[in-house]
């Protein structure tokens, strides 16, 4: 998959994760690959995010698509390309990132909050879009909205979404998939629990 709207396409659900070491990003993943999960968005909030999205490439089978999230520089973008990763995601955006991973000739979905961003991403050549964070930026309704102005623009919402308001988001035209963190909650035990409730 060269194009981000492809792997959009995907999957109705991206999973957003955050692993604490490349072993347990191996064994999470490996169960949601088996849900039939096969587009999967792992964060660079910890320092084994490198590591983890280079074992899970490495690990599930080559149909898997292994994404980096919390792309916020140049410089973290082509590591993890470097490592990996098949695809980009930021929670906003930059001129510079916007540089830098048109540069990579890396998929990527920049994020953005509001109609002007959105408009800016847009003169920079980005149509595909992640929405965050969603829940508190106006919800579906501001999707809705933005729809009737910049139809040519596709969104992935994510922030705050669960399974029972991501068909909300889903049954939008401009919208494709959802990313949710919901998949995976950490328990108080400081382990994660798969709830793999996907609607």
């Amino acid at each position: 998959m060269t194009k981000i709207l492809e792997i959009m396409n995907a999957s109705p659900v991206i999973p957003v994760l955050s692993f604490k070491s490349a072993e347990e990003a191996v064994q999470v993943c490996r169960a949601l690959y088996g849900a039939g999960l096969k587009v999967l968005e792992i964060t660079l909030r910890h320092e084994s995010g490198l590591a983890a999205i280079a074992a899970v490439k490495k690990d599930l089978p080559a149909d898997a698509v292994v994404g980096a999230g919390t792309v916020l520089t140049p410089e973290i973008a082509k590591n993890a390309k470097e490592a990996g990763a098949a695809f980009g995601v930021s929670p906003g955006f930059t001129e510079e990132l916007a540089k830098a991973v048109k540069e990579l000739d890396w998929p990527f979905l920049p994020g953005v909050a509001t109609l002007s961003e959105a408009m800016q991403a847009k003169e920079w050549g980005f149509t595909e879009l992640k929405f965050f964070p969603a829940a508190v930026s106006g919800g579906p309704a501001f999707l809705k909205a933005v729809g009737s102005v910049l139809p040519e623009l596709t969104f992935c919402p994510t922030g705050g979404i669960s399974s029972d308001t991501a068909e909300d988001y889903r049954s939008l035209p401009n919208v494709v998939t959802v990313g949710g963190s919901w998949l995976t909650p950490r328990g108080i035990d400081g382990e994660i629990h798969l709830n793999l409730d996907l609607d």
